[in-house]
């Protein structure tokens, strides 16, 4: 166990599936992530939103394990997320997912679905094809796909073994309208904690309850949809609201 993951699972005090304590992460003289601080409630659904370049896509890769922190503590339901038991309860779609090219559509499924130890495999793989009409084109080369439905596939890839934790980033791009809905439904449906990284509104507001803001990599507000709605001056949109709040003009 490395310095960081000890100090990540000393850190945790039991009531959040998802927790960043003072979290820094700079890539060499580019910091984005200064001082983070989130903790998001166990079977609870929050946006993480904000700008390009704000530090949402690092703080997934960060929570998911494929990056380190160079300061701050971080844990999934009490462990490192580099830990074996964090990465059982993960599920983690990034953005511009990227499955197997060479692979088919059901291989994709059967290998990730074999690696997640998921029970009664071809069951749930032949309903995710279902949910998310990927049945015609099981056989097919995930490199000859459309981009919607590689996108479609890289939903089921991490939703397949049921995680107890997902992380999405812009997990409705590419998809079109009766798509979008298949996943809001699916995510409904999984008690699960979700995390969503997202810089479109309308997008933030179908999938979650919560939100939490983020601006040059620090966390400026963090509430309920409804507390975020309620700071709107009359006839200001929600969009208005949220650039209020990462501009500090409000």
């Amino acid at each position: 166990m490395t310095v960081l993951e000890s100090q990540t699972v000393g850190a945790y005090s039991g009531s959040g599936s998802i927790l960043l304590e003072g979290v820094r992460k700079a890539y060499g003289s580019t910091v984005a992530l200064d001082g983070l601080s989130i903790e998001i409630p166990a079977g609870e659904k929050f946006a993480l939103i904000g700008p390009n370049g704000a530090g949402k896509s690092t703080t997934l890769k960060l929570l998911v394990g494929l990056l380190r922190q160079d300061a701050g503590t971080i844990s999934i339901m009490g462990h490192p997320p580099t830990s074996m038991e964090a990465k059982k309860m993960l599920g983690y779609l990034p953005e511009d997912a990227s499955p197997y090219a060479t692979l088919s559509v059901r291989e994709n499924l059967e290998y990730v679905g074999a690696l997640r130890g998921v029970e009664q495999l071809r069951d749930r793989i032949d309903k995710m094809l279902s949910e998310l009409t990927l049945a015609e084109y099981e056989r097919s080369k995930v490199g000859k796909l459309s981009r919607g439905n590689r996108q479609k596939l890289a939903v089921a890839l991490a939703l397949i073994h049921q995680p107890r934790v997902v992380l999405l980033d812009e997990p409705l791009n590419y998809l079109d309208i009766p798509t979008q809905e298949r996943v809001v439904q699916m995510l409904d449906r999984l008690n699960a904690t979700i995390l969503v990284s997202t810089h479109i509104m309308s997008i933030a507001e179908r999938l979650t309850d919560g939100a939490i803001v983020i601006a040059r990599g620090r966390k400026v507000w963090s509430g309920s949809m409804g507390e975020l709605q309620a700071q709107a001056q009359p006839s200001e949109s929600i969009e208005s609201v949220v650039v209020r709040l990462m501009t500090g003009a409000g």
